[in-house]
């Protein structure tokens, strides 16, 4: 592979926390959304593996924002998806769990954790510190991360969850003490909190109150944030300065991609789609929820996952889209993820414990009546092959959901396992040319 010089990238700045439900989104949308009123082009990322981020930060900047995930990529493709900040003027990447929470092996080109892309870009990060309940401590606390971990800097803070003026010139005195910058302090507003579900925040497609409350976060950003200060601390991508190969392109699943695309399913990396079009294949869109059935001049369908046990009965009384759906896959290719692998199955029972019908491909029955939660990363060997993977593939991806399977009669898909190694019992499964599993791909493994 013949060496290249990266573009030239703007510099960048890593938001991140000491723990999950610190802020990190409300402050990145707010920060987003102010400097792009400033004129800015902001270009946002997510670190790790989340599929309901990256449409807040399109929301608040308007350019479309991707996953960086150092435990399932390899440095080139994360180097690759970077290249997408070219022409703007600040990359502004958030952080997921706590800066430095990952998992026990190393994968590509990390354990998963945030500070694993910041090491790998020299971004600098900016950390919110959620400081209700704490005062002078919290300045121990942003003093430990920043010098846990040689490679990345921590170039301040942001106060979050402010109660009174007193409250943050406490925190502020703290943070001086230990020679902390300090970037801005936002007081505690009710009305900024993001609607949650067992799955994360509410999607942003089905908020109709998004753009009120990116504007009024903003607001806060503009006049309790230094803004002037954020920019002259945001760093350049060092990392990426030596020159490297050109990332692979994934290999699309089929030359024109039946996807299911709605409320009940939504959840596909962006990186995906816009690799499969990038290397020709054409994407149809249809909605299962609309009773439409897969674009028949395709030649696969891909249902991804969401929220199919939000929307059961809808789906179960959606004859034309099970008819269309179990007709195409007389002849072609149809795989589901997580939510698209349910809705493929015999039957839904929902929490409640009513069963409903699903599409019948394949015999998997799933419960939410039996609730647990199964997260984490995996590494699926295929055992027959997937719309755009041979049988014998590796594939790392992640796996959230809360449904257990009741029963899964056909052959499994994959021999999967956790990022530690250990076998994971939701291996997916396959019935004629039907596929699917609990498994969110996110790249081929090396």
């Amino acid at each position: 592979m013949t060496p290249r010089l990266p573009p030239r990238l703007p510099p960048g700045l890593l938001i991140s926390a000491p723990a999950s439900s610190a802020g990190k989104t409300t402050v990145t949308l707010g920060l987003a959304r102010a400097l792009s009123d400033r004129g800015l082009a902001v270009q946002a990322f997510k670190c790790g593996p989340d599929y309901i981020d990256p449409a807040f930060h399109a929301a608040a900047t308007g350019r479309a924002s991707v996953n960086l995930d150092a435990w399932a990529m390899t440095p080139a493709l994360i180097a690759g998806l970077a290249e997408r900040a070219a022409g703007a003027d600040l990359i502004l990447a958030e952080g997921a769990m706590g800066l430095f929470d990952g998992v026990a092996q190393r994968g590509e080109a990390g354990t998963g954790a945030s500070a694993d892309i910041a090491a790998l870009t020299g971004w600098p990060v900016v950390l919110v510190l959620d400081v209700s309940g704490q005062a002078q401590t919290a300045a121990a606390v942003a003093r430990g991360l920043a010098t846990h971990r040689a490679g990345v800097r921590v170039a301040g803070v942001i106060l979050n969850r402010v109660a009174s003026d007193r409250h943050a010139a406490l925190a502020r005195a703290g943070m001086a003490a230990a020679g902390v910058t300090v970037f801005g302090a936002l007081r505690r507003e009710t009305a900024l909190v993001m609607p949650q579900r067992h799955l994360g925040l509410v999607q942003a497609s089905e908020q109709a109150g998004l753009e009120p409350l990116i504007a009024e976060a903003a607001r806060l950003a503009a006049t309790q944030v230094d803004l002037d200060a954020l920019l002259a601390a945001a760093g350049p991508a060092s990392a990426f300065g030596a020159p490297f190969g050109a990332p692979p392109r994934p290999r699309p699943p089929g030359a024109r991609i039946a996807l299911a695309r709605d409320a009940a399913f939504s959840f596909t990396y962006p990186h995906l789609l816009e690799g499969w079009r990038a290397a020709g294949a054409e994407i149809a869109p249809f909605s299962p929820l609309a009773d439409e059935p897969p674009d028949p001049a395709a030649d696969v369908c891909w249902l991804p996952g969401g929220y199919p046990e939000l929307h059961a009965g809808r789906l179960a009384a959606a004859a034309r889209f099970r008819a269309g759906l179990r007709a195409f896959a007389e002849t072609r290719p149809v795989h589901g993820e997580c939510g698209g692998y349910m809705a493929m199955g015999a039957g839904l029972i929902d929490a409640d414990g009513a069963r409903h019908e699903m599409a019948g491909l394949l015999g998997l029955v799933t419960s939410f009546a039996r609730r647990r939660m199964r997260l984490g990363y995996r590494l699926a060997t295929l055992a027959a092959p997937i719309p755009g993977h041979d049988a014998g593939a590796r594939l790392r991806g992640h796996e959230f959901h809360y449904s257990a399977v009741v029963a899964q009669p056909d052959a499994p898909l994959a021999a999967v396992a956790d990022a530690g190694g250990a076998p994971v019992a939701e291996t997916g499964s396959w019935r004629g040319r039907a596929s699917g599993s609990y498994f969110h791909l996110i790249a081929a493994a090396t």
